[in-house]
């Protein structure tokens, strides 16, 4: 609408549009040059990409006019009636419910995919955590069935994840994250020592801990779930990466208990700067050390640190 005039009235002589995309707004194709695109632009808001398409002649051409005629240009894709938005529903719907990226989201809709980000920030949903393997949509197991079937009733880890309907190498990752004993294989262990135990070492490590002031990395207490200790995981670059295989020797598992990224992004950062993995099985080099400095009783965790290959 017009500044300083009554919505619904147009100075020109035409309808004003309520939105900018209303097919019917009335142009006025009789009148001179300047009142017609004072018109489009002030009354039916148009762009003036719009207005330059329907009068023929060049945006910038567009711009000069308006300026000529006194009206405020304003910033491009600023302050322009829209109409209201349908889509950030639909986006909100195919992000939360249909789990799709935004990237995804982008083919479907067409909207790029930055807007669509912008728009789900702007409606508050929390943005899931970039790439495939997203802490948030891990599996989990309840604690007490878990505890029941893989600890005191000893059964295997693929057993039990038979039991409760999800993989055995999520019956060993929540079993990790409850700080509950893993055993590489056997019968059942009368006790092993929790997860926390394994997070305080790495941190009592020196050489760890040289790479985490080297790196600005915080020490993130233990206990609990990863996803816990980690709502968002630290940045951990390649060369971060790198230090703590190579000059530490930790495993992919050692990195995500102090990062809280995935182990298969670790594993996908050392590949590409062309470190070649340890296989599986055996100790890492930190184990080694650490039993050697005095604590020959731990048992490592199956699966826990043998994630390399």
């Amino acid at each position: 609408m017009c500044p300083g005039h009554d919505e619904g009235c147009c100075p020109h002589g035409g309808r004003v549009s309520a939105f900018p995309d209303d097919s019917d707004a009335a142009d006025l194709p009789d009148a001179r040059l300047a009142e017609r695109v004072s018109h489009l632009y002030e009354c039916s808001g148009l762009s003036t990409y719009r207005i330059a398409a329907i009068v023929g002649i060049s945006r910038q051409r567009v711009g000069r006019v308006l300026r000529r005629m006194g009206v405020p240009v304003k910033p491009r894709g600023a302050g322009r009636r829209r109409r209201p938005g349908r889509d950030a529903a639909v986006i909100a719907v195919l992000y939360l419910r249909w789990r799709l990226t935004s990237a995804q989201i982008s083919g479907l809709t067409g909207i790029p995919e930055r807007t669509v980000r912008d728009r789900l920030r702007a409606d508050g949903v929390t943005m899931r955590s970039r790439g495939r393997y997203n802490r948030e949509d891990r599996q989990t197991v309840p604690a007490d069935a878990l505890a029941d079937l893989y600890v005191r009733a000893g059964m295997s880890a693929a057993d039990t994840g038979s039991t409760l309907g999800v993989p055995g190498h999520i019956v060993l990752r929540a079993a990790h994250d409850l700080g509950l004993p893993v055993r590489l294989g056997g019968p059942p262990p009368q006790c092993g020592p929790a997860e926390i135990r394994l997070v305080d070492a790495l941190y009592a490590d020196p050489l760890v801990c040289r790479v985490l002031v080297r790196h600005g990395l915080p020490r993130v207490p233990p206990g609990g779930p990863i996803s816990r200790r980690f709502p968002a995981a630290l940045v951990i670059g390649p060369e971060a990466a790198a230090a703590f295989y190579v000059e530490c020797g930790l495993s992919l598992r050692h990195i995500e208990l102090l990062s809280g990224q995935p182990a298969e992004t670790i594993r996908a950062l050392l590949r590409r700067q062309g470190i070649r993995l340890r296989g599986r099985g055996g100790r890492s080099p930190f184990v080694r050390r650490w039993r050697a400095g005095g604590d020959p009783d731990w048992e490592p965790a199956g699966g826990g640190d043998t994630l390399e290959g």
